[in-house]
């Protein structure tokens, strides 16, 4: 289980510039924890994953690896592992030779590198390939070579760039799997930097999400996807309506919310309504339902279908509820009959599954 802190960021900034790249992030991060940086291309990720490494130099605040400030420490001196997007092999080194590169670099005993790694390899099941070239293998293979090598060091954090980026869809929730259970066997404190939301969701214990230099948020999965505390986070994970409404009043259950020329919701919330105050809300797209209007008002929304097509795994319904606001449902199941374009319907949602923004 997750104990003492392994790393932590304490109000870090960085600029490039002139132009902030990093805005007094800080972050702790627990000895065998698994926690995802997740967000859009140039929102600092990166940048921060270059700062723990030692790559990177922070203008203001400290990067503290244990109990040790290593703003000063030498890259080779952090203890530290590294996987990178685009594999980062040496081409004329073996497998074996590729593993163990790091491992020289320490002036470790051959038999003690021999074991590593042995071992390494074996974690990523290439047991055998220790004599091939990483030309002669592929590119799953090379990213499992890799990964052995920045695990031979025994590094006490693991950071990951964005390292199944390159891989095929398919080829990629293998190596989620498999990156899983090697963290889970091996507890290592690993720090993985990503752009994909469900790549985070599944593999992380936390995910962190960035916003133009800003953390938006730190939660477990569960918490990010269910209780976004900002209108980013709801957007950016998952599939995400969104209403404005002001509060009518109160009743045994929650808030009523009214949203101008579609109806009212109640919506199960902690916070004090002050009456007549804006609320901002949020539903994620599979909790909506949708049916015929049938002269029933009681916490619904009216609108009117745009469209609805077959996605597979769910049905999607877009409903126009009128001056330019849109909600966007999932359905697991068909829609009810007569619920097609041009249908007068209502949208309904527990209150429990609205989300009150920032």
């Amino acid at each position: 289980m997750p104990g003492a802190s392994a790393l932590s960021l304490q109000n870090v900034s960085k600029s490039f510039g002139g132009h902030t790249v990093l805005a007094d992030i800080s972050l702790d991060v627990r000895e065998g924890e698994f926690v995802s940086l997740l967000g859009p291309s140039g929102c600092g990720k990166t940048t921060t994953l270059n700062a723990i490494a030692g790559f990177v130099a922070p203008d203001t605040g400290d990067v503290v690896i244990g109990e040790r400030r290593v703003n000063d420490v030498p890259v080779h001196e952090r203890g530290l592992g590294m996987v990178f997007q685009g594999h980062a092999l040496f081409p004329h080194l073996s497998c074996f030779d590729n593993v163990a590169f790091g491992l020289r670099m320490r002036k470790l005993a051959f038999s003690e590198i021999e074991q590593r790694v042995c071992e390494a390899l074996e974690l990523v099941h290439l047991t055998g390939f220790e004599d091939r070239f990483p030309r002669e293998i592929s590119g799953g293979q090379q990213q499992r070579v890799g990964l052995a090598r920045a695990l031979a060091v025994r590094p006490r954090v693991l950071l990951l760039d964005e390292p199944l980026s390159n891989l095929d869809a398919k080829l990629r929730r293998a190596m989620q799997v498999e990156l899983r259970a090697i963290h889970t066997r091996l507890g290592t404190t690993m720090i993985y930097v990503t752009h994909d939301q469900e790549e985070a969701l599944t593999l992380s214990d936390r995910v962190a999400v960035m916003n133009a230099g800003l953390l938006e948020q730190v939660d477990t999965p569960e918490g990010i996807y269910l209780r976004p505390t900002t209108r980013f986070v709801a957007d950016f994970i998952g599939s995400t309506s969104f209403i404005e409404g002001r509060v009518i009043g109160t009743r045994p259950g929650g808030v009523e919310v009214g949203v101008e020329n579609a109806g009212k919701v109640l919506v199960a919330s902690e916070l004090a309504p002050v009456l007549g105050a804006t609320v901002h809300l949020g539903v994620r797209s599979d909790r909506i339902r949708v049916r015929l209007r049938d002269g029933s008002s009681a916490d619904v929304l009216a609108g009117t279908v745009v469209d609805h097509v077959f996605a597979g795994a769910w049905y999607t319904v877009l409903v126009d509820l009128g001056n330019e606001r849109r909600m966007t449902a999932h359905l697991p199941e068909a829609p009810p009959a007569g619920v097609a374009s041009g249908a007068r319907v209502v949208v309904e949602v527990s209150p429990s599954d609205w989300m009150v923004l920032k």
